[in-house]
């Protein structure tokens, strides 16, 4: 798991450590870092290839100079571009001038852009909001119009730090080199960044809690419930799955089919969908009703069941058994639509899944900061909060939050959400809290989307498939990172 920190929180921390080390001393060490992961983006024949460095003005134009610098005594060819001649870093102006660099202003270079091996984007840093301006605007352009590789320093410009929300014009880099520690634009603007690399010039010891974190397999793997000698189907989780209608009978399926293959000991289904499911899902044991539903350690409750009195009515009954559940899709309208249902719900191990839609029925506009809406809406709700989106945002009432990024849209089908509502349910009944069941299942969901899809747009029928494969590959990855380690 890493964690991610807020400009202020990076400011806050540089500032501590610039009490014991030199500002300077600093901004070399990100630029040596920056420089190496240029060298690489090259290839392995540097000398002579010509990289032009966006530079604006304060220290993320000084990073880059500097980086130009250390290029510069490699035999790469460098040419700084300054946007604002006056508030160039004179310190890295003068070095890369000392070792031959070129430095011009704008005019005409949008051609040296073009012709550029590589782009390097220091036109601002954590502290800049909104779109790139001219001149910059123009350049970021003729770079993507070439296809010329752009590699962001700190994080692409015209991307919001805190929010991650991406500006017309922005930068859409190659890759990001950012120093520190990460920042949440990393997680909530991935296919903005590209991969990121992060410098480590010692930082770590000044950093207080992150504002968010981003699980990776291991953690997911650690969590995952794996049967032991001593396990039966009811000591494995039973989880009962409230879904489908006439009109969406194919919510019964995906949400209770999920359950099944994340793993459940037992599905018991309560709905008009039986025939439907047990046509696909024969081990489910079905009934009309939560009701008449035997024993279950956790329900979800929602997918295509309706928004009438019966669907109140069901998500009720749910509540009245007194065990976690997962809110999707129409219980999510329910719960927006009747303070009594939110009344139920506060403080109670639940998870709610809503996109952007039905988050402003139910708690207001996302806005451009997902993270800070979803820890209010967990606050407000007294629940955990599964934000669904390009990334996804997981926030407990007690303001932790996680994130997923996804650099893909594959998840975004049709049905897709009962799939993930069903991985939920069978978390929770295997006795993860809700934060840690949200998190895990909006992680496999995403691996398992990715694997369905392998290039290609596929139905949430074939991400429900690829769950097994996007459970076995986590213990892969999580071995090979611990040999790596």
């Amino acid at each position: 798991m890493w964690g991610v920190w807020t400009a202020d929180q990076i400011r806050d921390a540089e500032a501590s450590m610039m009490r014991r080390v030199p500002g300077e001393t600093i901004m070399r060490r990100a630029a040596y870092g920056l420089a190496v992961r240029v060298r690489v983006e090259l290839g392995p024949a540097v000398t002579g290839r010509h990289v032009v460095l966006l530079v604006g003005a304060g220290h993320n134009g000084g990073d880059a100079l500097w980086a130009g610098y250390e290029l510069r005594r490699r035999g790469v060819a460098v040419t700084a571009v300054l946007l604002v001649p006056d508030r160039a870093y004179e310190p890295g102006l003068a070095a890369l001038r000392r070792v031959g660099g070129r430095v011009v202003g704008v005019v005409g270079a949008a051609e040296l852009v073009g012709r550029a091996d590589l782009v390097v984007d220091g036109i601002v840093g954590i502290s800049g909001r909104g779109a790139v301006r001219e001149p910059g605007a123009g350049l970021v352009a003729a770079a993507a119009r070439a296809g010329v590789p752009v590699v962001a320093v700190d994080l692409p410009s015209g991307v919001d730090t805190d929010t991650g929300e991406v500006h017309d014009p922005a930068v859409r880099a190659t890759a990001t080199v950012t120093f520190g520690a990460r920042k949440p634009v990393h997680a909530l603007a991935a296919p903005s960044c590209g991969p990121v690399h992060l410098v480590d010039f010692g930082l770590g010891p000044h950093l207080p809690e992150p504002h968010a974190q981003v699980l990776e397999a291991a953690d997911v793997a650690a969590r995952w419930p794996i049967p032991g000698p001593a396990d039966d189907k009811y000591t494995q989780g039973v989880v009962g799955i409230a879904a489908g209608s006439a009109v969406y009978p194919g919510a019964a399926v995906l949400a209770a089919g999920a359950a099944v293959l994340a793993t459940s000991g037992m599905v018991r289904y309560a709905g008009t969908g039986a025939e439907a499911v047990h046509a696909r899902w024969p081990e489910v044991v079905a009934t009309p009703d939560v009701d008449g539903a035997g024993r279950t350690q956790a329900w979800t409750v929602g997918p295509g069941s309706g928004t009438d009195d019966a669907g109140r009515a069901t998500v009720r009954a749910a509540l009245d058994r007194d065990v976690p559940l997962c809110l999707d899709a129409d219980a999510i309208t329910l719960l927006a639509a009747h303070a009594d249902l939110r009344d139920a719900v506060r403080g109670r191990p639940v998870v709610v899944t809503p996109h952007d839609r039905e988050f402003a029925r139910l708690a207001g506009d996302v806005g451009a900061d997902r993270i800070g809406a979803a820890r209010r809406a967990a606050a407000d709700l007294g629940v955990t909060v599964l934000l669904k989106g390009h990334a996804t945002v997981v926030a407990a009432p007690d303001g932790r939050a996680l994130v997923h990024p996804s650099t893909t849209s594959w998840a975004a089908t049709a049905g897709s959400g009962d799939v993930l509502s069903g991985i939920i349910g069978a978390l929770l009944a295997a006795g993860l809290e809700p934060w840690w069941a949200a998190g895990c299942a909006a992680f496999v969901h995403a691996r398992a989307a990715g694997l369905a899809a392998d290039g290609a747009p596929a139905p949430a029928s074939l991400l429900q498939a690829a769950i097994p494969a996007a459970v076995r590959s986590l213990f892969r990855t999580s071995a090979a990172q611990d040999r790596a380690q």
